[in-house]
Parts: structure tokens; C-alpha cells; sequence
């Protein structure tokens, strides 16, 4: 899918603008605080139905408005198709293809694939591991549907199981048949979810791997890999030994909720031992990964969104980024920078497609 045009009402510190883009190469460029990184959000908002930013969708109203409103129009070889993201404060988020509105948000995932690349990346190292989980299962939800539909079962029978044990836990009658029927569920769901998150970093990391080499010139040794419960034990052995403990505490505490995926340099932690340069190139090989894997399982380019991207990043490695994007390596860009002249100049000199809109204040000064 290619954005060719989108349009933002009351979201974030935008008023109102519409921006007719090109499929190959956009910057917005400007100051901080004006707006570019909300542009970039709103893209990223008709993918996945939510902000990449603030997962509450009334705090991306602008400052006492009622509303915020999101269109998009995308096309692809076969079609165009026109997306409306809708919040109003009080009210159920609304979302449409054309005229048709969404009974399930769920349903959007994987129409239209994004991959943002963004300074607070950054919590993919320094936060828990949910936020790695997150990663991970939206990259999965974006081509595979089973995925994402399995992952929503375990969630609601987590919650049902959880709240079964802090009745326990609060005086409740306990009945073993109850939980049996908790459980079962619970390892039916959670198991198909493991075995699709081994089979997911078994490709993925082969990728990361060959584009993190590329990035820092072959010089570091990096690894990711995925952690879980179940890797070495029975499910339900799990859940039985736990049970005295869980029937105490008042929640779940084995299972593929608590599974973790392990980022290293030179077999060491990347959080304690790699340099802000290291770490950067981590996470856009990472990033850089995703699209692969999205692209090679969907046979089409996701629509990739630099925030920020000189941000710690050296020379060589910013160099082989923007000869990739020239390339057409990552089909239609779209890049935000604080400096004004610099990308334009530079893809002027490598004869590529760029359309460059500045931005002040939440509007569009030129382009």
C-alpha cells in the first residue's frame, strides 16, 4: 500500500492540514515541537489503529477540542482504499475502509504495514519485557491473522483466570474444576502462540542479524533471542507447581506472558554494555528486520517512518541507510529532520524523488 494523501483534524497540535504525498521519498522538516513527529504518528495511527506514542487516544485530541479526526487515502495495484480514524472524547474510537465502519479494530491490522523508526526505541532496551512482547506480537499480528485472533483469546482467559484466583485470594471458595477449565484454555492458546513466536525468531534474528553486520561494518557481534517458560517445561506442569503461590498472590504467574526476548552485544546485555551508537544501530537493524520479514511474508513493502534519524547515529551508518532508501530498498519513506536543506540536498544529489514539507506550528509553510 502507498499513502498519496492524508489529512489530520484536531490530532495533536495540528488544527487542520492536508498533504498530498509522493510514493517514493517525504521529509518534514523543522524545529522541534512543531509537528513533524505527529505527521509520522497519524501515518502510523491508519496502520495500526493506535497512536505509536500515547495509547490514550483522548490525549492526542488538541488542547480543549471535542475530536480528532484522521484520513488517509492508499492505494495499491488493485485498488484504492480510504481509511477514517475517528475519536471523540466520551465515545467508542471509530474506524472505516470507505464507507464500511470496523466491528472489530483487530480486522484493520495488516491492510496497511508500517514500520516506525523513532528515538524512543530506545524502551525496546531500557523498559520490561511487555514492551519487547509488544514488538514482537505486532510484527507477527501484521501478516499473520491466526496470530493475532489467538493472542486476543489468551488475553481474555488470562483475565478470567486472574480474576478467578484473586477471588481465591480475597476468601472465595476454591473449585478445581474452575480453574481446570481455565486452563485448559490457557495452554491450548498459549501453546499455538509459542510455537508461532519460536518459528517467528528463528527467521527474524537470521535477518537482523545480516542487516546489523551491514549497518556496523562486521566489526560487532550482536544476538537476539526469545526466552519463555515453556522452552524447557510442560505448560501444565507449569500452572500445577505455581498454583499455591497463585492462589496467595491473586494472579497468573507462568505462561507466554511472561516470555522475553534477550538483546546482546558480545554476549553481553545490551542494555549495560553497549555504547548509545551500539545500541541505536541495534535497534534500527531491528527495525530494519522488521520490514524484511513483514515485506518477504506479505510480498509487499511496509511504509517506513525515520524519526529523528541522525539522532546518535555516525556517518558510515546513516550513509548506508540513505543509500538503501536510494535504492528503493524501503519503497515509499517518509523522514522528519530538525535541519531544513539537509535531505533535500541531499536526495536533489542523488537524482532521487523527494517532496519536502516544513513545518511551524502545526502547519505547512512550503513544499
Amino acid at each position: 500500500m502507498i499513502l498519496s494523501n492524508i489529512s489530520l483534524v484536531n490530532f495533536k497540535n495540528y488544527d487542520q492540514i492536508e498533504i498530498a504525498v509522493s510514493p517514493f521519498v517525504n521529509c518534514f522538516l523543522g524545529k522541534n515541537g512543531m509537528g513533524k513527529t505527529n505527521l509520522l504518528d497519524g501515518i502510523y495511527y491508519l496502520s495500526n489503529c493506535k497512536s505509536f506514542f500515547n495509547s490514550v487516544d483522548s490525549q492526542n485530541i488538541k488542547n480543549e477540542e471535542d475530536f480528532f479526526v484522521i484520513q488517509g487515502e492508499f492505494d495499491n495495484s488493485e485498488s484504492t482504499e480510504n481509511i477514517y480514524c475517528g475519536v471523540k472524547r466520551g465515545k467508542k474510537k471509530v474506524f472505516k475502509k470507505g464507507k464500511k465502519e470496523y466491528e472489530k479494530l483487530s480486522e484493520h491490522i495488516g491492510l496497511i504495514n508500517t514500520v516506525l523508526i523513532s528515538p524512543m526505541d530506545t524502551n525496546l532496551i531500557y523498559e520490561g519485557s511487555e514492551t519487547r512482547r509488544k514488538f514482537i506480537d505486532l510484527i507477527i499480528s501484521q501478516y499473520d491473522k491466526e496470530y493475532l485472533q489467538t493472542l486476543i483469546q489468551y488475553n481474555k482467559v488470562l483475565n478470567h483466570r486472574n480474576a478467578y484466583l484473586k477471588s481465591i485470594q480475597q476468601g472465595g471458595k476454591f473449585d478445581a474444576l474452575s480453574l481446570q477449565i481455565w486452563d485448559e484454555q490457557l495452554i491450548k492458546f498459549g501453546e499455538i502462540i509459542f510455537s508461532k513466536r519460536n518459528e517467528f525468531i528463528a527467521e527474524f534474528q537470521v535477518v537482523f542479524q545480516e542487516i546489523y553486520n551491514t549497518i556496523s561494518g562486521g566489526n560487532e557481534n550482536c544476538e537476539l533471542s526469545y526466552k519463555s517458560q515453556l522452552v524447557d517445561s510442560d505448560f501444565q506442569e507449569l500452572l500445577n507447581s505455581s498454583l499455591s503461590k497463585e492462589k496467595y498472590i491473586g494472579y497468573t504467574t507462568k505462561g507466554i506472558h511472561k516470555d522475553d526476548f534477550v538483546f546482546e552485544i558480545e554476549e553481553k546485555p545490551l542494555k549495560k554494555f553497549g555504547s548509545q551508537g551500539q545500541q541505536k544501530t541495534f535497534l534500527i537493524a531491528l527495525k530494519l528486520a522488521q520490514f524484511k520479514h513483514i515485506e518477504s511474508k506479505t510480498d509487499s513493502k511496509p511504509i517506513l517512518l525515520l524519526d529523528d534519524i541522525y539522532d546518535k547515529l555516525d556517518e558510515h551508518r546513516i550513509a548506508h541507510l540513505m543509500n538503501e532508501i536510494c535504492k528503493g530498498t524501503y519503497g515509499q519513506v517518509f523522514i522528519t529532520d530538525t535541519n531544513t536543506k539537509r535531505l533535500p540536498a541531499y536526495f536533489k544529489k542523488k537524482k532521487y524523488e523527494c517532496f519536502a514539507f516544513e513545518i511551524e506550528q502545526g502547519e505547512l509553510l512550503t513544499n
